[in-house]
């Protein structure tokens, strides 16, 4: 039994790593309810009343969620600092509440401030988002300066319980969540396996399926990519291993997507297009839709069986003959000689499957756990070699921070104006509705605006805001006739919300609200202020905080969607070109240069413009020819982010690998593809301007012989090309979509074809 259980137990583990990847949404769920449980459970102890049991709850779930740093040190003086300020928030509240006016004026003033706090980084972020939710708090259970010492005493105690829970119940070290993430990228590379390994086998019903499994997984494998990027600075106390592990991520995310191409070219793909693997909905290359099953296909299934399994077992069991066996194997398909007879096409899968073994075989290795030497085949040991001399060669380089904006350009100062007129619109109209609970609307109105940054991401979010809470509200009605007067089962529920609310949050904003309504309908029951006229009050409520918040959105300061879009697209552009000339400079024979730090700012910055296109893709937007264009847009710029990061690690193995060599005619073939992006820079940046798209012959065709008697290119330059070639035929399919004027070239005799500009 237990032996049979094992594994069912380890397919459980890493399903939770990938479906949450460094349980980083389940560690914030268990957080932030320990945090309330434990505070609830001592102000239950001290004979509390419910009313100072509800504002100890929430105060502790304030304290929990509101802090962002990494580190265990500046968390700790952050919550420190953070309860003089809640103190000092409900302390205010309670002595502003016979004094409406005044009241108003310094809640729109907190405001302001909590907002604008947040160009202070995560510390004053925290501190902003403390003192707001105090002050609302205070609200909601009417805080008055007859009860402020027992609620004070109660935000005390909420925050000492907060502070136990985070750092002794639950706690959350950078190393544990980047080992955690790691695992995360495991499990996710061997869904992503699986997933082509079943795309290989699909029929023609199954394959459009199939392939958007693929789709699904290789983007869940790049996001867990960025999420360790993102931890790698304060996970690893060494900053050549930090730098190490990133280059073996990006190396292994890199293989497993150029296994995925080779798979549909090993179907029969006539032409096998990468923008296959990031357009929602994009047909199976022509000629794909038929598997091909021969004798080689067969062991093909077998190896990517055994690569899944290599990249399945656990780190710490990566030992044994058995692996060892599978591994030497998989590392020989890097050797031409050892392809087994088969077309082309499925020979490419073949080295593919060795290049995937390589890079796992190098992750672990930076890890510091890989398997043991002893077993290593003549192939396996080359590779460790290769992967040595790469990671002799690591050099890091500083870059010089970027200039930001000032006065109200600068999005914090803007943003905090914007939320301080929509709160006071939100005010105004929330007393028409009620006297007596007006901050639910101002509640809605600064929601909408956090972590948005365009008009259409606010209205996204409001309407999802009050989609979420329509539902709620029903749910709340229910809930409230069923638990009637039952304070602790009432209690246990809240905690069942919370949890749901931090777990589906980043996942689902609709189903967080819902979760944050129906919760709140619960404690309406607690405070004994439940009926249904409430509830349908806070529908209101929110309607009218979403609207002030869209208001102010449109009409102070606006940011409005398309500027938002177009200067991410110009920042996109800005690092596609950086990584392509610095890949291309180096593969051509120029000085070294950190390129993998490029291409994750590439990621970053196409991570960014996805989120900001988001209004523009939702599927109630009814201007679907614009809706079609961003989602090709954002797929072309993620394919040509593929081949740019292809070709930063072939020119990062460089200095250390036997088999490739610099080719200076290179730099003069990549010249279009360069100009190109900048042409298209210029029109995102400047409607009006001049500059055209180039077109032409090949980019192989480009390179030409140095001699009449040299040979035109090996296998490695091949590759290059192909990468350059599929980059520079993205770059010109851009024009189209953005308007950019196309020149026709010499010789055609026809002027340049111009186009209007048409907006992402």
């Amino acid at each position: 039994m237990r032996a049979a259980g094992r594994p069912v137990r380890a397919r459980l583990r890493d399903r939770a790593a990938a479906s949450d990847p460094g349980l980083l949404r389940l560690a914030a769920g268990l957080r932030t309810v320990g945090a309330i449980a434990l505070a609830v459970a001592v102000l239950a102890l001290l004979g509390s009343e419910v009313t100072v049991l509800v504002t100890g709850a929430m105060a502790a779930m304030a304290a929990t969620f509101a802090i962002r740093e990494k580190q265990r040190g500046p968390q700790a003086v952050t919550l420190a600092l953070g309860l003089p300020v809640a103190l000092a928030s409900m302390t205010l509240a309670a002595l502003l509440h016979e004094h409406l006016l005044a009241g108003d004026l310094f809640f729109v003033a907190l405001i302001f401030c909590a907002v604008y706090s947040r160009r202070f980084g995560d510390r004053g972020t925290a501190l902003g988002l403390i003192g707001f939710q105090i002050y609302f708090v205070s609200l909601f259970v009417g805080t008055t300066v007859s009860g402020l010492p027992e609620l004070c005493g109660a935000v005390a105690v909420a925050f000492a319980c907060s502070a136990l829970v985070r750092f002794a119940v639950v706690p959350e070290t950078p190393a544990g969540v980047l080992e955690r993430l790691r695992e995360a990228f495991r499990a996710r590379l061997a869904q992503l396996l699986s997933a082509q390994l079943d795309l290989l086998d699909a029929g023609p019903r199954e394959v459009d399926r199939a392939l958007e499994r693929v789709r699904d997984g290789t983007a869940r494998l790049h996001d867990t990519a960025l999420l360790i990027q993102g931890r790698l600075e304060e996970g690893t106390a060494d900053e050549a291993v930090a730098r190490l592990v990133q280059r073996r991520v990006a190396d292994a995310e890199i293989a497993a997507e150029r296994l995925g191409l080779a798979l549909l070219a090993a179907r029969g793909a006539e032409r096998v297009d990468t923008l296959a693997l990031h357009l929602p909905g994009a047909p199976v290359p022509s000629g794909g839709r038929h598997p091909v099953r021969d004798e080689a296909t067969v062991m093909l299934r077998r190896d990517l069986g055994a690569l899944r399994l290599l990249v399945l077992r656990p780190v710490d069991g990566a030992g044994g003959t058995g692996l060892a066996h599978l591994r030497n194997r998989l590392l020989g398909y890097r050797d031409e000689e050892n392809l087994p007879d088969a077309a082309p096409a499925v020979q490419d899968v073949f080295r593919r499957i060795g290049e995937t073994a390589r890079a796992v075989l190098g992750l672990r290795i930076a890890l510091g756990s890989a398997p043991d030497e002893a077993d290593d085949s003549p192939a396996t040991a080359r590779s460790r070699e290769e992967l040595d001399a790469e990671d002799a060669v690591l050099d890091a380089e500083e870059e010089e921070p970027s200039p930001e904006a000032t006065g109200l350009r600068r999005p914090t100062t803007r943003a905090a104006v914007q939320v301080a007129v929509g709160s006071a619109l939100a005010m105004v109209g929330g007393e028409l509705l009620s006297r007596d609970r007006w901050y639910w609307a101002v509640l809605t109105c600064w929601i909408v605006f956090l972590n948005t940054a365009s008009t259409g991401e606010i209205l996204v979010k409001g309407y999802r805001r009050l989609l979420g809470t329509v539902l709620g509200v029903l749910a709340g009605i229910v809930l409230a006739g069923a638990v009637g007067r039952h304070t602790w089962t009432a209690f246990a529920l809240v905690l069942v919300f919370v949890f749901l609310m931090f777990y589906s949050a980043p996942v689902s904003y609709t189903l967080m609200s819902f979760f944050v309504t129906a919760a709140l309908g619960l404690l309406y029951t607690l405070l004994h202020t439940y009926s249904l006229s409430v509830l349908v009050l806070r529908i209101g409520e929110t309607a009218l905080g979403a609207a002030c918040g869209i208001v102010a959105a449109a009409f102070v300061l606006p940011v409005q969607t398309d500027r938002r879009t177009n200067e991410l697209l110009a920042t996109v552009l800005e690092r596609l070109g950086e990584v392509t000339r610095g890949a291309v400079e180096q593969l051509s024979g120029g000085p070294p240069v950190d390129l993998i730090d490029q291409a994750r700012d590439l990621d970053q910055a196409l991570a960014d413009l996805r989120a900001a296109t988001k209004p523009l893709t939702h599927p109630v937007t009814p201007l679907r020819a614009r809706r079609d264009t961003a989602r090709y847009v954002v797929a072309l710029l993620e394919t040509c982010a593929y081949h740019a990061r292809s070709l930063a690690a072939t020119a990062d193995l460089l200095p250390t690998h036997p088999a490739i060599a610099a080719d200076p005619r290179l730099r003069r073939a990549s010249g279009r593809i360069a100009h190109n992006i900048e042409a298209i820079a210029a029109h995102v940046t400047d409607e009006h301007a001049a500059a055209e798209i180039e077109t032409g012959p090949s980019i192989a065709s480009l390179l030409g012989p140095a001699s009449p008697y040299a040979p035109r290119y090996g296998r490695v330059t091949d590759r290059v090309l192909r990468h350059l070639q599929r980059l520079d035929e993205g770059v010109a399919g851009l024009a189209r979509p953005l308007g950019v004027p196309v020149k026709t070239p010499e010789g055609d005799g026809s002027p340049g074809r111009k186009r209007g500009t048409r907006k992402t």
